[in-house]
């Protein structure tokens, strides 16, 4: 390339094509393949009008909540090809090189770490509160609702960026984590750091607006009544994983902007040498890692909760002692911070802090386990699909909290800490406490959504799949770690490591086959979806607010705003027998559609990709971009969409909504 095109474009060239490695260039293809092959079905089949009009410019809680889903499924698949891959390397890798280079397996494990907490775990939270939590509260939106669109969409963005590295350039070498001075200049010259640190800003802004709009929406947006201890329990996990959000991102939104000053303009806070200081990264990284944790596992046990209660026909054991513990979990997880870097040469006193902390934390959630436990004891236990996840949840989650109190300790964690020993109980705390949770609250709400159940024998085979999958994957990985094999390690040379890495490519496969079956289930699912269909707006027997109203709920939601009385407002409404009154309708208002959350998506897309390769033009005309729509969207008044009461009543009627104001348990 000339040198004028080559400053046209900052440091793009054809040398950024994944050329280097067979499977980098067989990974791009199919990533082009795959994004003209969605491009052409819904060219072919003419859904791009519905598409933009019903969903992509929708404000409507649910239908940005099924989005943020679809992009957690996306990227879940395409973080276990990382998965996947690494376990194919090490299963074979004994005495050789693999089928992969170190340098495109330092990326991979880069990349799946990265995704699958970013950009998997984060939006299929951010999905599953959207749908639900309004609902469970009474409330027809969240507080705002065009701040609900642009955090979608940046988180969108990030994952671009993420997935256009597989086309253009590299990802990170430097782990999920992204520690100096491996992410340094010295030792990541390359774009791939520049594309993690990127990815993570933007996608970062849209969780830290998501948090300010869910703890705006259960603290304003309550139905009347619904006291703060008559909210339903996923609401209250809803709540404080939004505030751990809230103090946590900045922490990392900071550490990781001044790593990328460090590589972008020459600054020196994490050099050493130049009077910076490394461990301020990691004191900043994981004062945001370690919360990040509960931010994605206590919806999580939100989730398990309500489907302890219903599928187990009984209120949930123990409500108070399961808030009160919510509420400690969230204050102490920013006391546990150092026990991730026990190996880095803190104080003796320091580490035995910290290893109490690590230890006390422990103690509010055992109060959860047993909770669920009285909750199923005596009731009459139902084994639909949620419930199996969260039983299965229980047993992996409770052998993975045994070996994290043996990590605290720092002794043992000293000499585990860089083992797979450790990989493993990560592994055992976040697919069973996070994804496990995740599935069963996607399965609990599908048919609120959509109006139809999942199939149930599809899912019965994804759970067992997942289950025994999960248990052949990382159990060897537990005993290569207490054998001393080093984590990241793309080849050895000890033959007695290679059968249990044979055991775990195994388990790989077998959680494969258990998303198989869960794309196999949606597949069939709405093909039989008249089979499957739920008339009743309640298919499960729920507890709270979302099952009074029809399945799927009208874009308002609820007709008449309910009144709370209970913890448990439905069932007490059910028990009592009260028909909803089908008087008094009034004028409803909703959000008319918008496209400013897909502009700025796109724009800081292209903002985000201009500073990972120094364009600085695009950088600076895409920095104007997002200025000047936010001006102009400053001066143009919310548009709202009038529903006539008469519209409103014949549609309550004909649905048969539950209980509506005024209603009371007699």
């Amino acid at each position: 390339m000339n040198d004028t095109g080559f400053h046209l474009l900052g440091r793009l060239t054809i040398d950024a094509l994944p050329f280097y490695s067979w499977v980098a260039a067989g990974g791009a293809m199919v990533t082009v393949l795959g994004g003209l092959g969605a491009i052409a079905f819904v060219t072919w089949f003419g859904l791009w009008k519905p598409l933009w009009r019903d969903w992509m410019t929708s404000l409507d809680h649910k239908r940005i909540g099924v989005m943020y889903i679809v992009l957690a499924l996306i990227m879940l698949l395409r973080g276990f090809v990382d998965a996947i891959m690494m376990r194919v390397q090490q299963a074979m890798a004994l005495n050789s090189e693999g089928y992969l280079p170190a340098d495109h397996f330092e990326q991979i494990f880069s990349s799946h770490g990265t995704i699958m907490i970013f950009f998997m775990a984060m939006p299929f939270l951010a999905g599953l509160l959207n749908i639900a939590l309004p609902l469970q509260i009474g409330a027809r939106d969240v507080a705002f609702p065009l701040l609900n669109s642009i955090s979608f969409y940046l988180s969108a963005a990030g994952a671009g960026l993420v997935l256009i590295s597989l086309v253009l350039g590299k990802f990170s070498t430097a782990g999920w984590s992204g520690y100096p001075p491996y992410s340094g200049l010295e030792y990541s010259p390359g774009v791939g750091v520049d594309y993690w640190i990127w990815a993570i800003l933007i996608s970062g802004v849209g969780s830290t607006l998501s948090a300010i709009n869910f703890t705006v929406t259960i603290m304003c947006k309550r139905a009347p009544g619904m006291k703060p201890m008559r909210m339903p329990i996923f609401t209250w996990t809803a709540l404080c994983s939004s505030i751990l959000m809230l103090f946590a991102f900045p922490a990392l939104t900071v550490a990781v902007g001044l790593l990328g000053m460090d590589r972008t303009f020459g600054s020196h806070f994490f050099t050493n040498d130049s009077g910076g200081n490394v461990m301020n990264y990691m004191n900043l990284f994981w004062i945001w890692g370690h919360p990040e944790v509960y931010i994605l596992i206590l919806p999580a046990f939100g989730i398990f909760s309500e489907v302890a209660a219903t599928f187990s026909s009984k209120k949930i054991f123990g409500y108070r002692s399961l808030v009160y513990a919510t509420m400690v979990i969230a204050v102490l997880s920013f006391t546990v911070w150092l026990h991730h870097f026990f190996t880095m040469g803190s104080s003796p006193n320091v580490n035995a802090f910290f290893g109490i902390m690590t230890m006390i934390i422990a103690v509010p959630t055992g109060v959860k386990v047993f909770n669920w436990i009285f909750t199923m004891y005596g009731g009459r236990v139902r084994y639909e699909t949620p419930m199996l996840w969260t039983l299965g949840f229980m047993m992996m989650f409770v052998l993975g909290g045994i070996s994290g109190v043996l990590l605290a300790i720092p002794p043992v964690n000293y000499m585990t800490h860089n083992t797979t020993f450790l990989v493993a109980h990560f592994h055992n705390m976040i697919i069973p406490g996070v994804l496990f949770g995740y599935l069963a609250g996607y399965m609990y709400w599908f048919p609120k959504v959509f109006g139809f159940r999942l199939d149930h024998k599809w899912g019965v085979r994804a759970f067992w799949f997942w289950i025994i999958g999960f248990i052949l994957a990382f159990m060897p990985l537990y005993a290569t770690g207490l054998m001393g094999m080093p984590r990241r390690m793309a080849h050895y040379f000890d033959p007695e490591l290679q059968p249990m890495l044979i055991l775990a490519l195994v388990g790989a496969v077998l959680i494969l086959a258990g998303i198989l079956c869960l794309a196999i289930q949606l597949w069939v699912s709405v093909k039989k979806r008249e089979e499957l269909a739920d008339t009743t707006g309640d298919p499960w027997d729920g507890r709270t607010l979302e099952w009074s109203i029809s399945s799927p709920p009208p874009a308002y939601n609820f007709a008449r705003i309910p009144e709370v009385y209970d913890r448990d407002p439905f069932t007490e409404w059910k028990l009592a027998g009260r028909k909803p009154d089908k008087s008094d309708y009034s004028d409803i208002s909703v959000p008319e559609n918008s496209m400013l959350g897909v502009y700025l998506g796109a724009v800081a897309f292209a903002f985000g990709f201009s500073m990972v390769w120094q364009i600085w033009w695009l950088a600076v005309l895409c920095g104007l971009a997002i200025i000047g729509g936010l001006i102009v969207r400053s001066f143009v008044f919310d548009h709202e969409i009038l529903i006539p009461a008469e519209t409103v009543a014949l549609a309550d009627q004909s649905a048969g909504a539950g209980p509506v104001e005024g209603s009371q348990p007699a």
